[in-house]
């Protein structure tokens, strides 16, 4: 793999990495692939007892790559429905591992890179960073990762940051129920150790069992919504909004309506 980097220790802790600093993690097709190999491979691990989802860099993830958004920019709409599945059969083959997944969030995260904290079982961001479902600024909407931020968030909260692209700290992600907290840059990785050391002490297919139960007891996002939320991106795409806010995006103009 060339973009994401599976590194497991002794003990059984998987770390998953967006290794693509060099663009801020942002998401391409070949990453988004690639990302949802390594989550089923990881599902086929008996020996895998927890998964950090991790990044490099000072960026988590800067949301979609603008040269895989250029690409979709000239597709047709059955194309640009099947690059909308990539990044939506990655966050689903994360939300199926049945082991524990805890996000650990180093820097700014933005439209699907949000995507990947909200399918994270909890997630620690470190303070300083900066989230937003920029998607709308663009004539978009957040479809591919709306199931999981709204399964994290819950109505109320997504209500305040879903619609409008708004920027929030880390702090206000904790209220929003998008982290689960934030420490000190220099106190994330005893953070996330912390979170994974219980689970070591725990049957490892008990801990399984007992997340596959969690997740039906809550409700597991269905198929259903993952293809009503691939279908809604790609109708969007359509309109003249998109087209005219990605094309201002690609070409560095003014956006119309700002």
């Amino acid at each position: 793999m060339e973009f994401i980097r599976l590194e497991t220790d002794v003990r059984g802790v998987a770390t998953l990495s967006l290794a693509r600093a060099a663009k801020h993690n942002a998401l391409s097709a070949q990453m988004m692939t690639e990302l949802e190999a390594a989550a089923r491979q990881l599902a086929q691990e008996d020996g895998v007892r927890v998964v950090i989802l991790a990044a490099d860099g000072p960026t988590f993830c800067a949301g979609a790559d603008l040269a895989w958004m250029r690409e979709q920019f000239g597709m047709d709409a059955a194309a640009r429905t099947a690059e909308s599945r990539r990044i939506a059969s990655a966050l689903q083959a994360l939300a199926a591992l049945p082991m524990p997944l805890i996000g650990r969030v180093q820097g700014n995260a933005f439209g699907g890179g949000v995507g990947l904290a909200a399918v994270c079982d909890m997630a620690i961001g470190a303070e300083g960073l900066r989230m937003a479902l920029t998607e709308v600024k663009l004539g978009i909407i957040p479809a591919n990762i709306g199931p999981y931020v709204l399964r994290r968030m819950g109505e109320v909260c997504a209500r305040e940051v879903f619609m409008n692209g708004r920027v929030f700290s880390a702090a206000e992600a904790v209220r929003l129920n998008l982290l689960a907290r934030a420490v000190a840059p220099e106190a994330l990785d005893d953070a996330v150790e912390a979170e994974v050391a219980p689970y070591l002490d725990c049957a490892p297919f008990a801990v399984r069992e007992a997340k596959a139960l969690l997740n039906h007891l809550a409700g597991e996002v269905t198929q259903g919504q993952v293809d009503h939320a691939i279908d809604a991106l790609a109708r969007r795409w359509e309109s003249a909004e998109a087209q005219a806010g990605i094309g201002a995006f690609l070409e560095k103009r003014p956006l119309s309506w700002k």
